[in-house]
């Protein structure tokens, strides 16, 4: 499931979004990512043929099973790498930042390591 950065982002996008609103259009990620309409839609065109997203009549953009498994992973990963991060002292901002570009690169084992970790730690032992 290697897919490239920019199309995990978007599949995050699109989670984070559906969560938040309900139902997410092509102009709600634009402005979300601060993108252009015009990029949004290649994007939005190479996500689809390739099984990531279906989208409606009315344009709205839904996540299929395999583009949510990635999203969710991303999102998990984002998440949790933003919150240690703070924890060890870093700024939110920055934590967000660095946590954007670890969660594309780092290992499913480094990851699932740091978690059990953070679970450890999170419950004092």
């Amino acid at each position: 499931m290697k897919i490239q950065k920019s199309a995990e982002d978007y599949l995050e996008t699109i989670l984070i979004l559906y969560n938040r609103q309900g139902s997410v259009h092509a102009i709600d990620i634009a402005n979300e990512l601060a993108f252009s309409k015009p990029s949004v839609s290649v994007a939005m065109k190479n996500l689809r043929e390739n099984g990531y997203i279906s989208v409606s009549k009315n344009n709205e953009i839904s996540l299929t099973e395999s583009g949510r498994a990635i999203a969710e992973t991303i999102y998990e990963r984002h998440t949790l790498l933003s919150t240690w991060l703070v924890a060890l002292g870093v700024s939110p901002e920055t934590a967000a930042e660095d946590a954007c570009r670890m969660e594309h690169v780092i290992s499913t084992e480094s990851f699932e390591a740091i978690k059990r970790h953070a679970k450890k730690a999170s419950k004092g032992v």
